[in-house]
Protein backbone atom coordinates (compact mmCIF):
# COMPACT_ATOMS: atom_id res chain seq x y z
CA UNK A 1 0.00 0.00 0.00
CA UNK A 2 1.53 3.45 -1.36
CA UNK A 3 1.38 6.81 1.16
CA UNK A 4 -1.23 8.13 -1.37
CA UNK A 5 -3.48 5.69 -1.16
CA UNK A 6 -4.80 7.25 2.66
CA UNK A 7 -5.11 10.95 0.67
CA UNK A 8 -8.74 11.94 0.69
CA UNK A 9 -10.77 11.37 -2.99
CA UNK A 10 -9.99 15.27 -4.29
CA UNK A 11 -13.51 16.91 -5.00
CA UNK A 12 -14.01 18.87 -8.31
CA UNK A 13 -14.17 22.78 -7.35
CA UNK A 14 -15.71 24.64 -9.79
CA UNK A 15 -17.96 27.21 -8.09
CA UNK A 16 -16.61 30.17 -5.66
CA UNK A 17 -18.11 29.01 -2.05
CA UNK A 18 -16.25 25.11 -2.87
CA UNK A 19 -13.26 27.55 -2.75
CA UNK A 20 -14.40 28.92 0.24
CA UNK A 21 -14.93 25.21 1.70
CA UNK A 22 -11.80 24.02 0.54
CA UNK A 23 -9.61 26.71 1.71
CA UNK A 24 -10.37 25.34 5.63
CA UNK A 25 -9.17 22.52 5.50
CA UNK A 26 -5.84 22.00 7.99
CA UNK A 27 -3.81 21.06 5.50
CA UNK A 28 -4.00 24.66 3.74
CA UNK A 29 -0.75 25.42 6.39
CA UNK A 30 1.26 22.87 4.75
CA UNK A 31 0.50 24.47 1.33
CA UNK A 32 0.97 27.57 2.00
CA UNK A 33 4.45 26.79 3.88
CA UNK A 34 5.44 25.14 0.18
CA UNK A 35 4.06 28.22 -1.41
CA UNK A 36 6.54 30.58 0.48
CA UNK A 37 9.31 27.78 0.14
CA UNK A 38 8.57 28.34 -3.52
CA UNK A 39 8.47 32.00 -3.45
CA UNK A 40 11.58 31.93 -1.96
CA UNK A 41 13.47 29.28 -4.26
CA UNK A 42 12.51 31.43 -7.54
CA UNK A 43 13.70 34.54 -6.34
CA UNK A 44 16.81 33.25 -5.08
CA UNK A 45 17.63 31.48 -8.68
CA UNK A 46 16.54 34.45 -10.21
CA UNK A 47 18.84 37.13 -8.31
CA UNK A 48 21.92 34.09 -9.14
CA UNK A 49 20.94 34.01 -12.65
CA UNK A 50 21.59 38.12 -12.93
CA UNK A 51 24.18 37.82 -11.23
CA UNK A 52 26.26 35.24 -13.12
CA UNK A 53 25.10 37.18 -16.56
CA UNK A 54 25.60 40.46 -15.54
CA UNK A 55 22.49 41.80 -16.11
CA UNK A 56 21.59 45.37 -14.60
CA UNK A 57 19.67 47.24 -17.55
CA UNK A 58 16.34 46.80 -18.30
CA UNK A 59 15.09 43.40 -19.87
CA UNK A 60 12.29 41.25 -20.51
CA UNK A 61 13.41 38.30 -18.47
CA UNK A 62 14.50 40.43 -15.27
CA UNK A 63 13.23 43.69 -15.60
CA UNK A 64 14.49 46.24 -12.99
CA UNK A 65 14.16 44.54 -10.39
CA UNK A 66 14.63 40.75 -9.62
CA UNK A 67 11.07 39.98 -9.51
CA UNK A 68 9.85 42.59 -12.06
CA UNK A 69 10.71 40.54 -15.06
CA UNK A 70 8.85 37.41 -16.61
CA UNK A 71 11.68 34.78 -15.24
CA UNK A 72 10.29 35.21 -11.50
CA UNK A 73 6.77 33.89 -12.06
CA UNK A 74 7.96 31.65 -14.72
CA UNK A 75 10.09 29.87 -12.24
CA UNK A 76 8.10 30.08 -9.67
CA UNK A 77 5.25 28.70 -12.20
CA UNK A 78 7.13 25.67 -12.84
CA UNK A 79 8.23 25.56 -8.86
CA UNK A 80 4.60 25.38 -8.53
CA UNK A 81 3.96 22.74 -10.44
CA UNK A 82 6.37 20.25 -9.22
CA UNK A 83 4.75 21.32 -5.60
CA UNK A 84 1.58 20.44 -6.08
CA UNK A 85 2.78 16.87 -8.06
CA UNK A 86 4.07 16.16 -5.04
CA UNK A 87 1.75 16.99 -2.31
CA UNK A 88 -1.12 15.46 -4.60
CA UNK A 89 0.27 12.26 -3.60
CA UNK A 90 -0.27 13.27 0.39
CA UNK A 91 -2.96 15.42 0.73
CA UNK A 92 -6.03 17.02 -1.20
CA UNK A 93 -4.54 20.43 -3.04
CA UNK A 94 -6.08 23.47 -3.08
CA UNK A 95 -3.92 26.22 -2.32
CA UNK A 96 -1.21 25.34 -4.97
CA UNK A 97 -4.76 24.45 -7.00
CA UNK A 98 -5.39 27.96 -7.18
CA UNK A 99 -2.12 29.65 -7.28
CA UNK A 100 -1.20 27.86 -10.48
CA UNK A 101 -3.88 29.76 -13.12
CA UNK A 102 -3.03 33.10 -10.93
CA UNK A 103 0.36 32.44 -11.95
CA UNK A 104 -0.44 31.77 -15.39
CA UNK A 105 -2.31 34.86 -15.36
CA UNK A 106 0.54 37.07 -13.77
CA UNK A 107 3.36 35.51 -16.40
CA UNK A 108 0.71 36.58 -19.43
CA UNK A 109 0.49 40.34 -18.02
CA UNK A 110 4.34 40.44 -17.50
CA UNK A 111 5.40 38.94 -20.89
CA UNK A 112 3.07 41.42 -22.78
CA UNK A 113 3.63 43.82 -20.53
CA UNK A 114 7.40 44.07 -20.63
CA UNK A 115 7.79 42.87 -23.99
CA UNK A 116 5.96 45.92 -25.23
CA UNK A 117 8.14 48.40 -23.05
CA UNK A 118 10.84 46.95 -25.19
CA UNK A 119 9.51 46.94 -28.30
CA UNK A 120 7.44 50.36 -27.76
CA UNK A 121 9.50 52.09 -25.33
CA UNK A 122 8.67 55.52 -26.47
CA UNK A 123 4.71 55.43 -27.28
CA UNK A 124 2.63 57.02 -24.72
CA UNK A 125 -0.52 54.43 -25.90
CA UNK A 126 1.47 51.12 -24.26
CA UNK A 127 0.62 52.00 -20.15
CA UNK A 128 -2.81 52.21 -21.16
CA UNK A 129 -2.06 48.93 -23.29
CA UNK A 130 -0.51 47.30 -20.11
CA UNK A 131 -3.56 48.56 -17.98
CA UNK A 132 -6.31 46.57 -20.40
CA UNK A 133 -4.06 43.58 -20.72
CA UNK A 134 -3.69 43.47 -16.96
CA UNK A 135 -7.28 43.84 -16.13
CA UNK A 136 -8.60 41.42 -19.32
CA UNK A 137 -6.47 38.52 -17.47
CA UNK A 138 -7.42 39.41 -14.05
CA UNK A 139 -11.26 39.68 -15.02
CA UNK A 140 -10.84 35.78 -17.13
CA UNK A 141 -8.91 34.53 -13.70
CA UNK A 142 -11.58 36.02 -11.46
CA UNK A 143 -14.54 34.36 -14.07
CA UNK A 144 -12.56 31.00 -13.78
CA UNK A 145 -12.25 31.00 -10.18
CA UNK A 146 -16.15 32.08 -9.75
CA UNK A 147 -17.33 29.26 -12.03
CA UNK A 148 -18.77 32.05 -14.61
CA UNK A 149 -16.05 31.10 -17.22
CA UNK A 150 -18.15 27.84 -18.91
CA UNK A 151 -21.14 29.64 -18.86
CA UNK A 152 -20.15 32.92 -20.53
CA UNK A 153 -17.91 30.96 -22.73
CA UNK A 154 -21.01 28.62 -24.17
CA UNK A 155 -23.25 31.91 -24.01
CA UNK A 156 -21.08 33.58 -26.16
CA UNK A 157 -20.86 30.37 -28.12
CA UNK A 158 -24.24 30.63 -29.03
CA UNK A 159 -24.24 34.36 -30.86
CA UNK A 160 -23.09 32.98 -34.44
CA UNK A 161 -23.62 33.92 -38.29
CA UNK A 162 -22.75 32.70 -41.25
CA UNK A 163 -20.45 34.81 -43.25
CA UNK A 164 -20.30 32.67 -46.61
CA UNK A 165 -19.77 29.27 -45.82
CA UNK A 166 -18.15 29.90 -42.47
CA UNK A 167 -19.82 30.10 -39.55
CA UNK A 168 -18.79 32.46 -36.93
CA UNK A 169 -19.31 32.84 -33.38
CA UNK A 170 -18.26 35.77 -30.76
CA UNK A 171 -16.54 33.24 -28.87
CA UNK A 172 -14.11 32.40 -32.19
CA UNK A 173 -13.72 35.52 -32.55
CA UNK A 174 -12.48 36.06 -28.85
CA UNK A 175 -10.38 32.97 -29.04
CA UNK A 176 -8.77 34.35 -32.79
CA UNK A 177 -8.44 37.86 -31.06
CA UNK A 178 -6.48 36.22 -28.29
CA UNK A 179 -4.13 33.70 -30.04
CA UNK A 180 -3.63 36.50 -32.63
CA UNK A 181 -2.37 38.60 -29.54
CA UNK A 182 -0.42 35.66 -27.97
CA UNK A 183 1.57 35.31 -32.23
CA UNK A 184 2.00 38.97 -32.13
CA UNK A 185 3.59 39.44 -28.46
CA UNK A 186 5.98 36.32 -29.65
CA UNK A 187 6.91 38.13 -32.80
CA UNK A 188 7.87 41.39 -31.01
CA UNK A 189 9.79 39.35 -28.45
CA UNK A 190 11.85 37.98 -30.68
CA UNK A 191 12.32 41.12 -33.10
CA UNK A 192 13.31 42.87 -29.63
CA UNK A 193 15.89 40.04 -28.68
CA UNK A 194 17.50 40.65 -32.11
CA UNK A 195 17.47 44.05 -32.31
CA UNK A 196 19.32 44.10 -28.72
CA UNK A 197 21.43 41.92 -30.17
CA UNK A 198 22.46 43.32 -33.51
CA UNK A 199 22.80 46.87 -31.47
CA UNK A 200 24.65 45.79 -28.87
CA UNK A 201 28.63 47.65 -28.75
CA UNK A 202 28.09 48.89 -32.64
CA UNK A 203 29.03 52.48 -33.39
CA UNK A 204 29.03 54.57 -36.78
CA UNK A 205 28.72 52.42 -39.98
CA UNK A 206 28.28 49.66 -38.37
CA UNK A 207 25.39 50.56 -36.08
CA UNK A 208 23.62 52.13 -39.09
CA UNK A 209 23.94 48.58 -41.10
CA UNK A 210 23.26 46.82 -37.87
CA UNK A 211 19.56 49.28 -37.55
CA UNK A 212 18.31 48.54 -41.19
CA UNK A 213 18.84 44.47 -40.37
CA UNK A 214 16.80 44.89 -37.27
CA UNK A 215 14.18 47.51 -38.97
CA UNK A 216 13.64 44.72 -41.75
CA UNK A 217 13.81 41.90 -39.21
CA UNK A 218 11.36 43.85 -37.41
CA UNK A 219 8.80 43.95 -40.20
CA UNK A 220 9.54 40.51 -41.52
CA UNK A 221 8.02 39.31 -38.02
CA UNK A 222 5.10 41.56 -37.47
CA UNK A 223 4.27 40.74 -41.56
CA UNK A 224 4.72 36.97 -40.55
CA UNK A 225 3.00 37.70 -37.46
CA UNK A 226 -0.03 39.28 -39.04
CA UNK A 227 -0.63 36.62 -41.35
CA UNK A 228 -1.09 33.71 -38.78
CA UNK A 229 -3.33 36.20 -36.33
CA UNK A 230 -5.68 36.99 -39.36
CA UNK A 231 -5.74 32.76 -40.08
CA UNK A 232 -6.38 32.38 -36.88
CA UNK A 233 -8.94 34.68 -36.41
CA UNK A 234 -10.81 32.64 -39.22
CA UNK A 235 -9.72 35.31 -42.25
CA UNK A 236 -9.33 33.59 -45.22
CA UNK A 237 -6.00 35.40 -46.85
CA UNK A 238 -6.70 34.04 -50.80
CA UNK A 239 -9.96 36.32 -50.22
CA UNK A 240 -7.52 38.90 -49.33
CA UNK A 241 -5.02 38.66 -51.90
CA UNK A 242 -7.38 40.38 -55.14
CA UNK A 243 -8.28 43.51 -52.52
CA UNK A 244 -5.06 43.62 -51.31
CA UNK A 245 -3.62 43.79 -54.94
CA UNK A 246 -6.21 46.94 -55.82
CA UNK A 247 -5.20 48.81 -52.51
CA UNK A 248 -1.76 48.73 -53.03
CA UNK A 249 -2.27 50.10 -56.55
CA UNK A 250 -3.80 52.62 -54.94
CA UNK A 251 -1.79 53.16 -51.69
CA UNK A 252 1.08 53.08 -54.65
CA UNK A 253 -0.40 56.81 -56.23
CA UNK A 254 -1.19 58.42 -53.34
CA UNK A 255 1.30 57.60 -51.22
CA UNK A 256 4.84 58.00 -53.64
CA UNK A 257 6.69 60.31 -51.53
CA UNK A 258 5.92 58.11 -48.33
CA UNK A 259 7.12 55.30 -50.18
CA UNK A 260 10.24 57.11 -51.73
CA UNK A 261 11.34 58.03 -48.37
CA UNK A 262 11.23 54.42 -46.89
CA UNK A 263 13.31 53.25 -49.71
CA UNK A 264 15.52 56.09 -49.81
CA UNK A 265 16.05 54.87 -45.86
CA UNK A 266 16.69 51.40 -46.70
CA UNK A 267 19.62 52.93 -49.16
CA UNK A 268 21.06 55.50 -46.91
CA UNK A 269 21.40 52.02 -44.40
CA UNK A 270 22.63 49.77 -46.56
CA UNK A 271 24.89 52.11 -48.47
CA UNK A 272 26.19 53.33 -45.28
CA UNK A 273 27.13 57.07 -46.64
CA UNK A 274 25.74 58.60 -43.91
CA UNK A 275 25.86 56.99 -40.47
CA UNK A 276 24.80 58.27 -37.27
CA UNK A 277 27.00 60.51 -35.49
CA UNK A 278 28.33 61.63 -38.74
CA UNK A 279 28.21 65.54 -39.17
CA UNK A 280 26.64 67.04 -42.23
CA UNK A 281 24.70 70.20 -44.30
CA UNK A 282 21.93 69.75 -45.71
CA UNK A 283 21.41 73.04 -47.53
CA UNK A 284 21.76 75.73 -45.06
CA UNK A 285 21.21 73.42 -41.82
CA UNK A 286 24.03 71.55 -40.14
CA UNK A 287 24.82 69.07 -37.47
CA UNK A 288 25.46 65.76 -36.56
CA UNK A 289 22.60 62.58 -37.23
CA UNK A 290 21.57 61.21 -34.00
CA UNK A 291 18.96 59.20 -35.51
CA UNK A 292 18.28 57.29 -38.62
CA UNK A 293 14.36 55.87 -39.25
CA UNK A 294 12.76 54.22 -41.89
CA UNK A 295 11.59 57.63 -42.96
CA UNK A 296 13.43 60.20 -41.91
CA UNK A 297 16.72 61.09 -40.56
CA UNK A 298 16.94 63.42 -37.36
CA UNK A 299 20.19 65.90 -37.62
CA UNK A 300 21.04 68.22 -34.21
CA UNK A 301 22.95 71.56 -34.56
CA UNK A 302 25.36 72.63 -32.33
CA UNK A 303 22.85 74.89 -31.15
CA UNK A 304 20.17 72.21 -29.64
CA UNK A 305 17.89 72.56 -32.50
CA UNK A 306 17.16 69.39 -34.22
CA UNK A 307 15.77 69.30 -38.14
CA UNK A 308 13.70 66.36 -39.70
CA UNK A 309 15.09 65.96 -43.03
CA UNK A 310 13.31 62.97 -45.28
CA UNK A 311 15.18 60.50 -46.75
CA UNK A 312 14.16 61.34 -50.05
CA UNK A 313 16.13 64.75 -49.67
CA UNK A 314 19.65 62.81 -48.41
CA UNK A 315 19.53 60.87 -51.30
CA UNK A 316 18.46 63.03 -54.53
CA UNK A 317 20.12 66.31 -53.15
CA UNK A 318 23.87 67.44 -52.63
CA UNK A 319 24.73 66.27 -48.63
CA UNK A 320 28.18 67.56 -47.53
CA UNK A 321 29.34 64.62 -45.12
CA UNK A 322 32.01 66.63 -42.93
CA UNK A 323 32.97 62.85 -41.13
CA UNK A 324 32.61 60.52 -43.77
CA UNK A 325 35.68 58.92 -44.47
CA UNK A 326 37.19 60.67 -41.54
CA UNK A 327 36.59 62.46 -38.57
CA UNK A 328 39.60 64.99 -39.17
CA UNK A 329 38.38 68.06 -40.19
CA UNK A 330 40.18 71.27 -40.91
CA UNK A 331 39.50 74.74 -39.94
CA UNK A 332 41.48 78.42 -41.35
CA UNK A 333 41.09 81.65 -40.12
CA UNK A 334 43.22 84.61 -41.95
CA UNK A 335 45.64 87.57 -40.05
CA UNK A 336 46.90 90.30 -42.37
CA UNK A 337 49.91 92.48 -40.61
CA UNK A 338 51.87 95.09 -41.28
CA UNK A 339 54.19 95.35 -44.71
CA UNK A 340 57.29 96.06 -41.72
CA UNK A 341 56.33 93.06 -39.58
CA UNK A 342 58.92 89.85 -39.34
CA UNK A 343 57.24 87.03 -41.59
CA UNK A 344 58.67 84.28 -39.61
CA UNK A 345 58.13 85.65 -36.73
CA UNK A 346 54.24 86.11 -37.33
CA UNK A 347 54.10 82.52 -38.62
CA UNK A 348 55.74 81.33 -35.50
CA UNK A 349 53.15 83.57 -33.34
CA UNK A 350 50.21 82.09 -35.21
CA UNK A 351 51.66 78.70 -34.78
CA UNK A 352 51.91 78.75 -31.33
CA UNK A 353 48.00 80.41 -30.65
CA UNK A 354 47.23 77.33 -32.64
CA UNK A 355 49.11 74.86 -30.69
CA UNK A 356 47.75 76.18 -27.32
CA UNK A 357 44.27 75.21 -27.83
CA UNK A 358 43.75 71.52 -26.25
CA UNK A 359 41.15 70.43 -29.06
CA UNK A 360 43.62 71.44 -32.37
CA UNK A 361 45.61 68.03 -33.12
CA UNK A 362 49.02 67.65 -32.78
CA UNK A 363 49.27 65.46 -35.23
CA UNK A 364 48.57 67.15 -38.25
CA UNK A 365 49.80 69.60 -36.52
CA UNK A 366 48.47 73.66 -37.20
CA UNK A 367 50.71 75.47 -40.70
CA UNK A 368 50.71 78.66 -41.40
CA UNK A 369 51.26 80.47 -44.90
CA UNK A 370 51.81 83.50 -46.57
CA UNK A 371 48.35 83.46 -48.58
CA UNK A 372 49.05 87.00 -50.67
CA UNK A 373 50.23 90.55 -50.47
CA UNK A 374 47.37 92.49 -50.01
CA UNK A 375 47.12 96.72 -50.28
CA UNK A 376 48.54 97.38 -47.07
CA UNK A 377 50.10 94.52 -45.80
CA UNK A 378 50.57 90.38 -45.87
CA UNK A 379 47.89 88.36 -45.33
CA UNK A 380 48.57 85.04 -43.78
CA UNK A 381 46.70 81.70 -43.64
CA UNK A 382 46.59 79.44 -40.44
CA UNK A 383 45.51 75.60 -41.18
CA UNK A 384 44.50 73.76 -38.23
CA UNK A 385 42.46 70.44 -37.84
CA UNK A 386 40.54 68.82 -35.14
CA UNK A 387 38.18 65.63 -34.44
CA UNK A 388 35.42 66.75 -32.37
CA UNK A 389 33.32 68.63 -34.18
CA UNK A 390 30.24 67.50 -31.82
CA UNK A 391 31.81 70.45 -29.50
CA UNK A 392 31.54 72.97 -31.90
CA UNK A 393 33.91 75.27 -34.20
CA UNK A 394 33.10 78.54 -33.81
CA UNK A 395 33.95 78.06 -30.38
CA UNK A 396 37.30 77.04 -31.09
CA UNK A 397 37.75 79.50 -33.96
CA UNK A 398 36.90 81.85 -31.46
CA UNK A 399 39.94 81.12 -29.15
CA UNK A 400 42.24 80.81 -31.93
CA UNK A 401 41.79 84.10 -32.90
CA UNK A 402 41.46 85.47 -29.28
CA UNK A 403 45.41 83.89 -28.92
CA UNK A 404 46.40 85.21 -31.91
CA UNK A 405 45.15 88.73 -31.25
CA UNK A 406 46.73 88.56 -27.67
CA UNK A 407 50.12 86.86 -28.84
CA UNK A 408 50.66 90.10 -31.64
CA UNK A 409 49.99 92.56 -29.21
CA UNK A 410 52.14 91.36 -26.98
CA UNK A 411 55.07 91.25 -29.38
CA UNK A 412 54.13 94.54 -31.04
CA UNK A 413 53.12 93.54 -34.48
CA UNK A 414 50.95 95.88 -35.70
CA UNK A 415 47.56 94.32 -37.80
CA UNK A 416 46.59 95.54 -41.18
CA UNK A 417 43.58 97.51 -41.10
CA UNK A 418 41.70 97.50 -44.46
CA UNK A 419 42.01 101.18 -45.94
CA UNK A 420 38.22 102.70 -46.31
CA UNK A 421 37.32 105.36 -49.25
CA UNK A 422 35.95 108.06 -47.87
CA UNK A 423 32.83 109.34 -49.89
CA UNK A 424 33.05 113.06 -51.68
CA UNK A 425 30.88 115.29 -49.54
CA UNK A 426 28.51 118.01 -51.11
CA UNK A 427 29.98 121.80 -49.73
CA UNK A 428 26.66 123.35 -50.68
CA UNK A 429 27.79 125.48 -53.34
CA UNK A 430 26.76 123.28 -55.73
CA UNK A 431 30.47 121.71 -56.07
CA UNK A 432 31.71 118.47 -54.54
CA UNK A 433 34.92 118.48 -52.25
CA UNK A 434 36.56 116.58 -49.44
Amino acid sequence: MTAGSHRPVPQPIDDFVGWLKALVQPTVALELATLAVCVLLAWGLVRAARQALGREERSIWFGRKDVDGVLFPLLLLCLGFGARALLDQYVNVVVLQLAIPVLLALVAIRTGVKVLQIAFSEARWVRALENTISWLVWLALVLWVSGLLPVLLSALDQVSWKVGTTRLSVRNILEGLLTASVVLILALWLSAGIEARLLRSATGGELSLRKALSNATRALLLTLGLMVALSAVGIDLTALSVVGGALGVGIGFGLQKVAANYVSGFVILTERNLRIGDFIKVESFEGAITQINARYTVVRAQTGRESIVPNEMLVSSRVENLSLADSVVVQTTQVQVAFNSDPAKVMELLQSAALAQERVLKDPGPSVQLSQFVADGLEFTLVYWINDLHNGQGNLRSDVNMAILSSLRDHGIQMNAPARVTPPVNNGTGSLGV
